[in-house]
C-alpha cells in the first residue's frame, strides 16, 4: 500500500490559485495584527519548534518553491511525521477562532515529488 501524505491547507484557493497552508495562512493573521498575545506566543514558540524538528526545503534546494522552477509546490508530511502533526492542532484552533477555513488533505499521489526528506514530501500538484 502507497504512503498516504497529509497537508493542512485553506479551504479556498488564493488570488494565485493556490491553497495556502496552515502555517502560512496563521502566519498571515499575525502580519494582519490580528492574533491575541496568546496566540501570537504559541506561533512564535511552535514556528522555532517546527524550524528546529525539520529542514525548510528551501536551504537544502533554493529552487523548491520558485513559482519558476516549480510552479504551485506545497509541502506534505509523511505518515511517519505523526510528531510534527500532533502540533498542528494548536494552529488550527486558532484558524478557527479567527474563522479561517482549513482542511486536512490526504492523497498517496499529491502531485510530482521536487523534494523529499524523512519527514516531508514537496510536491508540483497535478495539473487539473
Amino acid at each position: 500500500m502507497a504512503d498516504e501524505y497529509v497537508r493542512f491547507q485553506s479551504a479556498t484557493p488564493d488570488e494565485r490559485g493556490h491553497f495556502k497552508g496552515v502555517f502560512g495562512l496563521v502566519n498571515n493573521l499575525a502580519r494582519d495584527g490580528r492574533l491575541t498575545a496568546e496566540q501570537n506566543r504559541f506561533r512564535r514558540e511552535n514556528n522555532a519548534w517546527y524550524d528546529a524538528a525539520y529542514t525548510d526545503p528551501s536551504t537544502v534546494d533554493p529552487s523548491v518553491y520558485d513559482p519558476a522552477v516549480n510552479a504551485g509546490a506545497t509541502a506534505w508530511f509523511k505518515p511517519s511525521a505523526s510528531h510534527l502533526i500532533e502540533r498542528v492542532a494548536g494552529y488550527l484552533e486558532i484558524l478557527a477562532a479567527h474563522d479561517v477555513d482549513c482542511h486536512e488533505v490526504k492523497s498517496t499521489a499529491p502531485g510530482r515529488v521536487v523534494y523529499e526528506d524523512e519527514v516531508q514530501i514537496v510536491v508540483v500538484p497535478h495539473a487539473h
